[in-house]
């Protein structure tokens, strides 16, 4: 069956490249809800007209003010067969360029490989589930079971407000495929880290730095220390980073400084590490007497881990492609997608099904045309496995 696949996915190679340019050429930047909405549009027309039930979601989280939801787009669902069994495909189609970078990064064809504006991360893995959905549909279909597309507009800036809707959707599904970029070399994700922001503020008394700097307490110097205590949590050899990335504090240089404040990135391979970093991170204590310091924040991505199920959905995929001839390889992310929802829920997820590339968020943003249709069909094959 692989075998047709492929050679379904390249008859099919044109229409794919038509796709990805498509929605290259439609900017959708995470923050301009008109925008991202355009898009949105021209992906639910194309998704439709393939006979999908396409359904329009407005951004909606409990307890996010209204002024939150209005900057956010629409995010998309669609799903093609029938049937009580579910698989998700999750991926998003904001992007993280501005309105206009098009004239700086001009979708063009060259040595083989597509440039554009988020095309690698990741408006190619979006065309790429929908040709292996189409190659599964054309041979034998889908056996009492729905695939489901859930592609979202907010993933650039944390997903809120369509993490709900990832959980929901998750948990109705017996697997999770990610079409975030590929690894170097094409390789599958099948651990990515725990992503955490938290932000240290610190109150101090101020003073004349030069009349009175022993009646001052030196907001500051109390964030230097905690500065410190907090790059002694970090862990490197067990995946554990905790960067300070923002310093602020004081207003002029002969006052003593009364206020403070840092934010904090942290990234964990295991929520037992994630848990470690959150409780050392609320029980750090002044070290300067009469300093006050606050922490909030924690893990917003849980860890997407390499469990049994995660490892077990990996053979099956690495199954399929060497079927194909060819070799698919696994490996790790430092960074968090929406599939770190989905697996700490315990669904079987596998990420990085997207393009083959490079230059994700950057100039240089591209896919490697021949990798596409090989690709497609290693994904249809895995969608005809867990559909069967």
């Amino acid at each position: 069956m692989p075998r047709q696949f492929l050679d379904y996915c390249a008859g099919q190679r044109d229409w794919l490249l038509d796709f990805i340019a498509a929605l290259v050429a439609i900017e959708s930047p995470s923050d301009d809800p008109i925008a991202v909405n355009r898009c949105g549009a021209e992906l639910a027309a194309r998704l439709s007209a393939l006979g999908a039930e396409v359904t329009r979601l407005p951004p909606s989280t409990p307890g996010l003010p209204t002024v939150a939801l209005a900057k956010a787009g629409d995010h998309l669902r669609a799903s093609f067969g029938q049937g009580p069994r579910q698989i998700l495909l999750l991926g998003h189609f904001d992007t993280v360029w501005p309105i206009g970078q098009l004239k700086t990064m001009p979708l063009k064809r060259e040595n083989g490989r597509l440039y554009g504006p988020g095309i690698f991360d990741m408006k190619a893995g979006i065309a790429l589930a929908t040709l292996a959905t189409r190659a599964v549909m054309a041979e034998d279909g889908l056996d009492q079971c729905q695939v489901v597309m859930l592609w979202t507009t907010d993933e650039e800036i944390g997903s809120t407000t369509s993490r709900a809707l990832i959980e929901a959707e998750a948990q109705r599904s017996e697997a999770v495929l990610v079409f975030e970029p590929s690894l170097p070399g094409g390789g599958l994700k099948t651990s990515r880290k725990g992503v955490g922001q938290f932000e240290m503020r610190v109150r101090g008394v101020s003073a004349h730095a030069g009349l009175d700097p022993g009646k001052g307490i030196s907001a500051v110097r109390e964030l230097a220390r905690q500065i410190i205590a907090i790059d002694d949590l970090q862990d490197p050899a067990s995946g554990v980073t905790v960067t300070v990335g923002v310093i602020e504090g004081g207003t002029r240089a002969n006052v003593v400084p009364a206020e403070a404040r840092a934010i904090i990135d942290a990234r964990a391979v295991t929520r037992a590490d994630a848990d470690r970093v959150e409780r050392a991170m609320t029980a750090l204590v002044p070290q300067i007497a009469g300093a006050q310091i606050t922490v909030t924040g924690g893990f917003d991505r849980p860890p997407l881990e390499r469990t049994a199920a995660v490892a077990g959905l990996f053979a099956a995929a690495q199954a399929v492609a060497k079927n194909l001839g060819l070799t698919l390889e696994e490996g790790s992310a430092g960074g968090g997608s929406d599939g770190n929802f989905t697996a700490a829920l315990g669904v079987p997820t596998l990420d990085g099904f997207g393009a083959v590339g490079d230059g994700a968020h950057a100039l240089h943003e591209h896919i490697e045309i021949d990798a596409l249709v090989p690709r497609a069909a290693v994904i249809a094959g895995l969608i005809a496995r867990l559909t069967a």
